[in-house]
């Protein structure tokens, strides 16, 4: 049974893209904006800043269509009149959009001909919506023409007033096209998602009324009777659930995805925090009750014991709360990373892959947890509906770890980004000394050595370099303000110039924070440090001040000590 355990785990818990939003509406932040993160979680990923320029196009223009993962021109379609200016993954309107992918139903992961997969429609939704409204109408529109080319995915897609998650899934080849739903998240909380379809009930629409801002929800017209009719749903539409059809929960759900979810809302939400039925949850312990925790019926005997959807945070919550969010590794909870032999003497946050792996027969998992090693980037896109569109898109971006990174602001409306996070500037197996993503890699993989001893110190460093930002935008957007009256093409050529000049600093600052730590840090020992400087012995002769061995803790070298009989015990002194 135990190893019929182990094979479950290996073959459908895994996503080859692992990757977690969290979402903010403006009524959950102190300062009124909305946001949305995104990390792209993969060990293939190289992290850059995207850029997409605002352009015309005539009539007969075609748009390539690159997969989103592998690089692959996979055909053509039509190009519309106008395009907006895109920055990773926001455009100038201030809408932003960031997914996780979650498979579902294996027969409705594939569609014969049809190549637009959900990167593409991400980019191409960006390229030509105002509102996240419409940015939903047009990733609907697009696969109900072209089909759906990628496995289920849930997008959280915003703009400055609302945020909405959206998830779909293909039809396979049964049909072409998909099925969807799409929900705003009600003003005043916050949600998530994290590789596991999250919406379960909905209210049925009638039709799908694009421009009315009383409607909440969208889906496709057959998301029920499609499940019906090919034998995925039997039960009434009022119970229809579309996780539960389309993307059965189970442990892997649960514990590698919906657990990422869980520790978010529990630092925002005492009745998660508290209410230990979530934790079990978290921890992968599915039950299919008579009632839901709610205490409605449950017919269809779905997992009885999900989290909710969206939650009310106990207070509003910064863009600091949601940047510390992305660097979650389960401290203190059950699952805490820190905690094990397995993180070493260092008490290091990090499992290498596989994560799920058998000794003696017995099937055996590592957490999985928001901040990763395999992060190619990710993202806080913060709009604020107070400003002009020029002005209010701010699209925080970090390549790495998350944890280890730090967040530059680059302003939505921009027209150019900064060399050190350009596509061409290096590549997964293409080594750049200039490049953002090799210069924070230097640094993380360095800080994993150790991690307890080296990561306060890039902590304090992320908090002085974040904060800087922070306390500049305000300036930065006065500026840009009184540009914007009389000239529109200068508030963003001053916003462009802010932008770069801020990125391009921030990589070369954290080069020579990286030499430092090694310095520091090198061969098992720890140099005296002021501030981040090494100082001399006063000799003026570069041998440093003062060297020390922190070693192994005492627990640590007992656990070093097992099992090696008298190999290493050193004789009584005599003296």
């Amino acid at each position: 049974m135990r190893i019929l355990f182990f094979v479950f785990l290996s073959t459908l818990f895994l996503p080859v893209f692992s990757c977690t939003n969290l979402i903010i509406t403006k009524g959950a932040s102190k300062d009124g904006s909305t946001m949305i993160t995104y990390a792209a979680d993969s060990h293939r990923r190289y992290g850059y800043l995207f850029y997409y320029p605002a352009a015309d196009h005539k009539p007969g223009d075609m748009v390539d269509i690159i997969h989103y993962e592998n690089g692959k021109l996979m055909g053509q379609i039509p190009e519309v009149a106008h395009t907006y200016n895109v920055v990773g993954f926001m455009n100038e309107h201030q809408v932003a959009i960031g997914e996780t992918t979650w498979g579902g139903l294996k027969d409705l992961q594939e569609q014969d001909g049809s190549f637009i997969d959900y990167g593409s429609l991400m980019k191409l939704a960006l390229q030509r919506a105002k509102t996240a409204r419409e940015a939903i109408k047009v990733i609907a529109e697009l696969v109900e023409e072209y089909g759906y080319g990628s496995e289920g995915e849930s997008f959280s897609i915003s703009d400055a007033n609302e945020a909405w998650i959206m998830e779909i899934i293909g039809k396979g080849n049964h049909e072409k096209g998909a099925v969807w739903v799409a929900m705003r998240i009600p003003d005043g909380y916050v949600s998530g998602h994290a590789n596991q379809a999250r919406i379960t009930t909905f209210p049925f629409q009638k039709k799908n009324d694009w421009f009315n801002m009383k409607q909440e929800t969208f889906h496709s017209p057959d998301v029920i009777s499609f499940a019906k009719k090919h034998g995925y749903f039997k039960g009434s539409d009022e119970t229809f659930n579309f996780s539960d059809v389309y993307n059965p929960i189970d442990f892997g759900g649960a514990r590698f995805c919906d657990a990422r979810v869980w520790s978010f809302f529990r630092k925002v939400n005492s009745e998660i925090r508290n209410n230990l039925a979530y934790t079990y949850y978290a921890m992968g312990q599915i039950e299919h009750n008579e009632l839901f925790l709610n205490g409605e019926a449950n017919p269809n005997k779905f997992a009885s014991n999900r989290m909710p959807l969206w939650v009310k945070p106990d207070k509003k919550v910064d863009i600091t709360d949601v940047i510390a969010g992305m660097r979650d590794h389960f401290e203190d909870t059950p699952l805490d990373m820190r905690d094990g032999i397995g993180a070493g003497p260092w008490h290091c946050p990090y499992r290498w892959r596989p994560m799920t792996f058998e000794i003696d027969s017995v099937g055996y998992v590592h957490e999985r947890a928001i901040a990763t090693q395999q992060t190619g980037y990710s993202f806080v896109a913060q709009s604020r509906s107070w400003l002009d569109d020029v002005i209010g898109g701010i699209f925080w971006f970090g390549v790495d770890d998350a944890d280890a990174t730090v967040y530059a602001p680059m302003y939505s409306s921009i027209a150019a980004i900064p060399e050190s996070y350009a596509f061409e500037t290096g590549s997964m197996i293409e080594w750049n000394e200039k490049s953002a993503f090799w210069v924070f890699n230097l640094v993380s993989n360095w800080v994993y050595t150790r991690y307890d001893l080296m990561h306060p110190e890039v902590e304090k460093y992320q908090e002085e370099l974040e904060s800087g930002f922070i306390s500049q935008i305000p300036e930065i957007d006065k500026t840009a303000e009184e540009l914007l009256k009389t000239d529109r093409q200068k508030a963003i050529d001053h916003l462009t110039q802010y932008s770069v000049n801020t990125g391009n600093k921030l990589v070369a600052d954290w080069q020579v924070f990286f030499q430092y730590l090694f310095m520091k840090y090198v061969d098992g020992n720890m140099k005296l440090s002021e501030g981040r400087t090494l100082p001399d012995n006063g000799n003026g002769k570069g041998v440093p001040k003062q060297v020390m061995h922190p070693g192994y803790s005492p627990d640590w070298l007992r656990l070093m000590m097992l099992n090696t009989g008298n190999r290493y015990v050193a004789p009584k002194s005599n003296h």
